[in-house]
């Protein structure tokens, strides 16, 4: 029996019996094996819409960010008039991976094999001694056919989406949901006034996900950094691909931007498969970028926004990024547990969850399978 077989198996044995009753988690083979791995790359991040960057990190001209998506090396670049498209990152001659790291190109990207160009908007510019010294002429070979590949995009407020098969839903209705649930932030007052780089978390990327969607975890993880968020005050969200969490409190601060811990209302919202959104009203916000890089390794970023004018210092700026990474620490340390616990014969049928607390974190692992499956 393949793998996927297994997990699914292994699912269907554990469905839940009604409303109320006890859920059952992802076999262990999910979370640890490459063949699964594999399996989501090629049907699920190659077929969804995988969220790969940040819109306002491209606004000077020339700018090139290479991403990698279902392991397929990507490159995000800002043209002259500061538009963004998204390209394959391989050379048109010999597949050279094009741009390493994030530069700005002033101008042209250049392959360092044979030194053929490329403008900002993917054309080929020049192939040089192609077709002999000083000649780039060869027959059947037009370079107006010879750019970069191009490949499927949205950009959705500050955020970059990309769509590999090219065939997913339109990103509206891909989204739909989505955006219903976050009306209540006014996405046009964003502003970026922070990233922070987590670095690369040893597990599996869905653990990240299944933490951020369920509070079950909340008052014992985070018993001081989220210790105005009583558990009672929590709900789920399970709506489509809308998946996730909240928390309404009566008394709501003033401000959240200047908070030493996580006391106020919230909205924790993820988009299948790997947008994170926190939303902490009244000012505040979050979006977490989770790369897969294998099985058992994620790497992560996060970048805080304000809503609004807000009168940040360096230093409040500081301390709320101190705030937030000290909070994806906490999680980091328990999801990395989780990793381990997976090597357990105890963990082959997944394990329980609440069908309280962890219900939407279940419907997320119901679309990964859904997907994984074809």
């Amino acid at each position: 029996m393949s793998v996927i077989d297994n997990v699914l198996s292994v699912r269907e044995q554990h469905r839940a019996q009604g409303e109320g009753y006890v859920l059952h988690g992802l076999a262990a083979e999910a979370y640890t094996s490459a063949e699964f791995y594999k399996l989501e790359q090629e049907n699920l991040f190659a077929k969804s819409w995988t969220f790969v960057g940040f819109v306002h990190e491209l606004s000077v001209p020339g700018t090139c960010v290479p991403v990698e998506v279902a392991g397929r090396p990507l490159l995000i670049v800002s043209n002259e008039r500061a538009e963004i498209g998204v390209f394959h990152n391989v050379c048109r001659h010999r597949g050279l991976k094009l741009v390493t790291d994030t530069c700005n190109v002033k101008g042209s990207i250049n392959c360092p094999y044979h030194a053929w160009s490329y403008n900002l908007d993917g054309e080929l510019e020049a192939a040089p001694h192609f077709g002999g010294f000083r000649i780039q002429e060869v027959p059947g070979f037009k370079k107006e056919e010879t750019g970069l590949m191009p490949v499927r995009f949205a950009l959705w407020n500050d955020w970059i989406f990309v769509n590999l098969s090219g065939d997913a839903l339109d990103f509206d209705e891909y989204s739909k949901t989505f955006a219903d649930r976050i009306q209540l932030l006014d996405t046009s007052a964003l502003k970026p006034i922070g990233k922070i780089d987590l670095g690369e978390v040893k597990c599996n990327w869905k653990f990240l996900m299944e933490n951020f969607i369920e509070p079950y975890h909340v008052p014992i993880v985070h018993d001081t950094t989220a210790a105005g968020q009583p558990l009672k005050d929590h709900y789920t969200i399970s709506d489509g691909r809308c998946l996730g969490s909240a928390v309404d409190l009566e008394e709501q601060k003033d401000t959240t931007a200047k908070s030493s811990n996580l006391d106020m209302s919230a909205r924790y919202l993820t988009l299948f498969p790997n947008f994170a959104l926190g939303i902490y009203l009244p000012d505040q916000a979050g979006v977490h970028l989770n790369i897969p890089i294998a099985p058992d390794r994620t790497r992560q970023f996060r970048v805080l926004y304000s809503v609004g004018d807000q009168n940040y210092t360096e230093t409040d700026k500081q301390n709320l990024c101190k705030l937030w990474y000290d909070v994806h620490k906490e999680d980091h340390h328990i999801a990395e547990l989780l990793q381990q616990g997976r090597s357990s014969p105890v963990m082959r049928d997944g394990g329980l969850m609440s069908p309280h607390w962890e219900d939407s974190a279940h419907a997320f692992q119901d679309l990964v399978l859904k997907a994984v499956a074809g």
